[in-house]
């Protein structure tokens, strides 16, 4: 299977965090393909800054390759695809993750349980 994974998912990866339930490292050893969007990266900037999330975007976007991870740009219909989605989260970043997840398709993987309202292609793990 193809996963992208949520900005919480990868931070807690690439950081080798305990928070990582184990199903989670083993579905993203398992994967065909594990995709990063630029929004995880986007996101992750905003929250540095802002002092909410400690780390150099830069180590997470070179963190990507070297995790054997896959980048996935923001094309304009996967912000197209954000007009479709019901309000069931309000946050933009997952948004963005929900409406590319269903484009491309891909399997959404993330702790947050509010996405799997969307689709069976949400997979939550904690």
């Amino acid at each position: 299977m193809r996963f992208l994974i949520d900005t919480q998912i990868f931070v807690w990866s690439v950081m080798d965090s305990e928070k990582l339930s184990p199903r989670a490292r083993e579905i993203i050893l398992d994967a065909d393909a594990v995709f990063v969007s630029a929004a995880s990266i986007w996101e992750i900037a905003i929250k540095e800054k802002i002092g909410k999330l400690e780390g150099d975007p830069r180590e997470f976007v070179e963190a990507i390759d070297g995790s054997g991870f896959r980048e996935l740009a923001i094309s304009a219909h996967h912000a197209e695809k954000l007009h479709e989605l019901p309000l069931y989260h309000r946050g933009p970043f997952d948004r963005m993750l929900i409406a590319q997840a269903l484009s491309e398709p891909l399997h959404l993987l993330t702790a947050d349980r509010v996405p799997a309202q969307y689709s069976e292609l949400v997979m939550t793990v904690k």
